[in-house]
Order: structure tokens, then sequence, then C-alpha cells
């Protein structure tokens, strides 16, 4: 029941200040969990009123959420825990895993979120989602859906969390979800996407970015550090290459990024040395994990920083002197492998300051 009313809170912090909110009953939360079950749940009406006046329900915005949900129900081939014997007739606010929310004006009832977290369910997603012109939050995680996001979801304007973790997605990085404009936070980790990740992902204005445990290869974004976001979880795929010159610039939003598991070598952060900005990060960030990979070493200014700071685990890599790393047979095989980052020569701040000065260009001018 808890599970519920945060989700209540969170929709409440979304939805137009102009909604006036109560709340009518029922609840379906974290589907297929032992705490999980009842109905969906009508915000702003109640889904007791079974004879809701024609001012509180307009036909248009629940007529089109009837077709969407009766697409995507044909689009589903198992439902395990029955969650789809709800998804029956034009009062889509009962439908479980459905939430809806409504004010008293002429804007009325509408789909606001879904959640159908750890429902089991098997199948795709359908076109016909993107008629949910209202929903604010999405979350799908522990399902075995599969295939692709529809490009349609870049009409979504008002989606502000897509959570399809743990699903049996793959191809390449869904491009549409750059196109989500009001987009926060994103999930994709534990599915099988693979491909490279686009620079354009970080350019985006979002808090939350986790893509760990696919399969994306090829380098990382040359414009990581550049990203708003408090948290970037890029662990356990198959990413190679250096760390960017960004990433010794990045904002002091940033609080975790996870590297860990993946092909990455040189130093730590490989490129920046001779800013004046460099390991500006470092003060702020909470938690720097790059275990299990192949990196040399740190930059000279920034060393003392890292070793320092408990929240950073850099084991398993091959810096020397460094207590739990790899073997040094298998340190040899990697470019770079033996490099020692602090007999690295600083760059001169010139090359460096006209190079930040690019990336900063490069940023702003391919903004969405």
């Amino acid at each position: 029941m808890g599970n519920f009313w945060l989700l209540a809170f969170i929709l409440c912090q979304i939805i137009p200040t102009r909604t006036s909110v109560t709340v009518g009953g029922g609840v379906g939360i974290n589907i297929g969990n032992a705490d999980g079950g009842g109905g969906g749940v009508w915000i702003g009406g109640g889904i007791n009123n079974n004879n809701p006046s024609p001012s509180s329900s307009p036909v248009s915005k629940l007529s089109s959420a009837y077709t969407a949900l009766q697409a995507w129900k044909s689009a589903i081939t198992d439902d395990p825990l029955g969650i789809l014997k709800t998804w029956v007739g034009s009062n889509v606010c009962a439908y479980k895993g459905v939430f809806c929310a409504g004010s008293q004006g002429a804007m009325g009832p509408f789909v606001a979120g879904i959640d159908l977290n750890h429902a089991n369910l098997q199948g795709s997603l359908v076109k016909e989602l993107s008629l949910l012109s209202d929903i604010s939050i999405l979350h799908l995680n522990s399902n075995r859906f599969s295939g692709s996001v529809p490009e349609t979801f870049k009409d979504i304007a008002s989606l502000q969390e897509l959570d399809l973790s743990n699903n049996h997605f793959s191809g390449p990085f869904p491009a549409v979800v750059l196109y989500i404009p009001n987009l926060v936070y994103l999930d994709l980790r534990f599915n099988s996407f693979s491909g490279s990740i686009p620079d354009e992902l970080f350019h985006k204005r979002l808090d939350a970015i986790f893509l760990n445990n696919n399969q994306f290869e090829g380098e990382l974004p040359q414009n990581l550090g550049y990203s708003p976001a408090s948290v970037i979880n890029l662990a356990n795929n198959k990413l190679s290459g250096n760390i960017p010159v960004s990433f010794g610039l990045a904002s002091s939003k940033l609080k975790e990024i996870l590297l860990l598991n993946n092909q990455l070598t040189g130093c730590i952060p490989d490129g920046s040395q001779g800013c004046s900005r460099r390991c500006k990060f470092s003060t702020s960030l909470m938690n720097l994990t790059v275990a299990y990979n192949f990196f040399s070493g740190f930059s000279q200014e920034c060393s003392k920083l890292f070793f320092r700071n408990a929240g950073f685990d850099f084991s398993l890599n091959c810096i020397p002197g460094r207590d739990m790393q790899r073997p040094e047979p298998e340190c040899s095989m990697i470019p770079r492998g033996g490099l020692s980052c602090l007999r690295i020569p600083s760059a001169q701040p010139l090359v460096c300051g006209a190079l930040l000065g690019n990336l900063e260009v490069n940023v702003s001018s391919t903004s969405p």
C-alpha cells in the first residue's frame, strides 16, 4: 500500500498545478510482488464513481486511452498473473496498473501513469501508446517485452520517466528517446541493446541515465562530462577506449558514475591535464566505480584526490602500486597497459583551453 501512495505523490508533483487531486481507491503498484494487487487507481475522481458526469469524463482523452491500451493488450502474448483480465470495458482508469488524474475543469480525467513493474508480461510495445498524450510515468521493469521502442514515442511530450529495465529489448540504442522533450529519467538496463551510445543522449536534460548490463560497445561519447545528470550507469557493457576530456570537467550535479566491467583503457581523466578546471568533478562526486577495466592510472593533478576518496573503486585495473589489480600478463596485452600516468607531462594550457572550447561549442550547437 505504501508504494501506491509513493506513486500518487510522484504524480501529484508531475501533473500540472491546476489539477485538483483526490485519491479514489484501488491499488496496483509492483504487480506480481507479494504486497501487490488490487485494481487500477483513479486519482481525481475515484474508481467507485460508476456514473461520472459528462464534464469529468471527456470522450476524447479516455477514448484515445482505450484505443491505445486495447491495441497494446492485443500485442501481449502471455499474462501469467492475469493482469489484463481487468483491462475490459471503457473505464480505463479501473485497469490494473493504470493511474488517472484529472481536474475539475474542462480538462477532465486522463491517464497520467502506467506501472506494470514485475508483471511478467510477454509481448511488445505498440505505436498506439503515443495516444496516451498526457502520461508522465511509464514503468515496465521486470517483464518480457521484446522488439524495439516505437518511433511514435517521440509524440508523448509529457513523458518524464521511462523505465524499460530488465526486459528482452534488443537492437541499437532506441534513438526515439532522444526526441521525448521532457524526459528526465531513462532506465534501459538489463536488456540486449547493442551498438554505440549516441552523443546526443548527454545533451538532454536527463537527471538519471541507466544503460548498464547491455551490449553497448565503442568509445564513450566525448561530451559525457557535460551531462546534467546526477547519476550515470554504463557498467557491464563492452565499451572501449579512453575516458573523454569532458569527464574531468563534469558538473557538480554529478554524484555517481559507474563504468565498471567494460574494456576502457588509458588514464583517469585522460586528456584533461593542464586545464585550470581539471578534477573539478572530484570534489562533489560521491561514487566513481571503474573496476574491471584496463586503466593505467590517474592524471598527475588528480591522483591525490582519487586516492583519498573512499567512494572511488579502481580495483582490477592495471594501476601500478595499487592493491587488487589485474595480473601483469593481462595488462601487458592491452595497449598502454603498462603506462604510468603519473609520468605523462601535462599538456600546454593553450592547447587544452582550445580543445575545451571546441567541445563546449559542439555541445551548445547540437543540443536538441
